[in-house]
């Protein structure tokens, strides 16, 4: 018992100060806390949704899930093979060139109407905060923060590792104009180095302008946050990027939720949708789509086009690698009210101005 309890407080104490490292960010505080404490969305010392929304579903555990995720065998939630990709040279762009090169999961960069903004970038090869886990699919990692030219706008949907990122953030700070991102998330950024002036918190509904005609509005997400042991002290969030020629959806992570029609009904139509399909669960399905209600949120949303992201890069769930996107495109085929989809190669150019662009399955034939 002696032994037991000395190896406990061994590892109590060297779970403390390992959490103590830069990378796990720091949770708003003192002036800042009471700041964001007046959003109509904060109750009680957190953030919460719009629907009520379970950390887990019912009828499921943490340890059930634990179990299931370490001790069962799930076939291909990994690529054997390498992944296909390209890399554009990002600099070589030219300044009225409206496009979008997808990272992998859910990082991407859209160059429209003059403005270069940066969506959740992940480059440091992996999306936990203990090393050599969740590691990026071979093939998927091939740009870093020295690929990416200066942007205008590092949008952030929230604050999980796989969509904030520290290595990333804090190599690219040199690079960022200006940050928008939910309530709290800034207090990350603040401690990592970047300027108040650099940072621009929103709670949802609220509105960046960016230039005549040029607006980034925060909306809704049915999610959670938090890094380390802290939960929902930051605010996740949507975006609507709209520009003068065309309306681009930032979805984040979400779960189904009405506010999909609702800003459908207010912005719409859309012209390109991002939504997440992929680390899907039954046990987490309040805070995550899986493909048929990707296919409905992007209805919702009046969209013309849709770009399912949050795949085909880090294993975060026991599904096979490659069946979010072969669910949404068997789903798209059989539906009456069939959408567009927008699945491009990894690091590719795409040509936002171009509705016509024709897609292959680049994630066939591969194990």
């Amino acid at each position: 018992m002696t032994v037991f309890i000395s190896i406990v407080v061994v590892l109590v104490i060297a779970t403390f100060f390992y959490m103590r490292q830069a990378k796990f960010g720091k949770a708003p505080s003192g002036e800042h806390l009471e700041q964001i404490s007046s959003s109509p969305n904060f109750k009680d010392g957190i953030f919460l949704n719009l629907s009520f929304t379970p950390d887990l579903s019912e009828g499921y555990s943490y340890w059930s899930i634990l179990y299931n995720q370490f001790f069962v065998k799930h076939p291909r939630t990994a690529p054997e093979d390498t992944l296909p990709s390209e890399k554009t040279d990002l600099f070589a762009l030219g300044e009225d060139e409206n496009v979008l090169i997808w990272f992998g999961h859910s990082s991407y960069y859209i160059q429209l109407d003059g403005k270069k903004i940066l969506v959740d970038p992940v480059f440091s090869g992996n999306a936990s905060p203990i090393p050599g886990t969740v590691k990026a699919f071979p093939g998927t990692d091939v740009y870093t923060p020295d690929d990416i030219p200066e942007v205008d706008y590092l949008v952030i949907s929230h604050d999980h590792y796989d969509h904030l990122d520290y290595k990333t953030i804090t190599a690219l700070e040199g690079k960022v104009k200006q940050v928008i991102c939910g309530l709290g998330v800034g207090s990350h950024f603040r401690y990592w180095g970047y300027a108040d002036e650099k940072i621009s918190e929103k709670d949802w509904n609220q509105a960046f302008e960016v230039d005549s005609g040029f607006t980034i509005h925060t909306l809704p997400a049915r999610h959670f946050s938090g890094r380390g042991f802290s939960s929902k002290n930051t605010l996740w969030a949507s975006y609507l990027i709209e520009s003068p020629s065309m309306k681009i959806y930032v979805g984040g992570d979400s779960g189904y939720d009405s506010f999909f029609a609702e800003i459908g009904d207010k912005f719409g139509p859309i012209d390109l949708a991002i939504l997440d399909n992929g680390q899907y669960n039954d046990a987490w399905k309040e805070i995550h789509l899986h493909p048929d209600q990707v296919l409905q949120a992007a209805r919702d949303l009046k969209a013309k086009q849709l770009f399912p992201v949050h795949s085909s890069k880090f294993v975060l769930a026991v599904h096979p690698w490659d069946e979010p996107l072969n669910e949404v495109t068997r789903l798209n085929q059989e539906s009456e009210t069939s959408i567009s989809l927008f699945t491009p190669l990894i690091g590719a150019k795409n040509n936002l101005d171009s509705s016509d662009t024709s897609f292959g399955f680049w994630w066939e034939g591969i194990e």
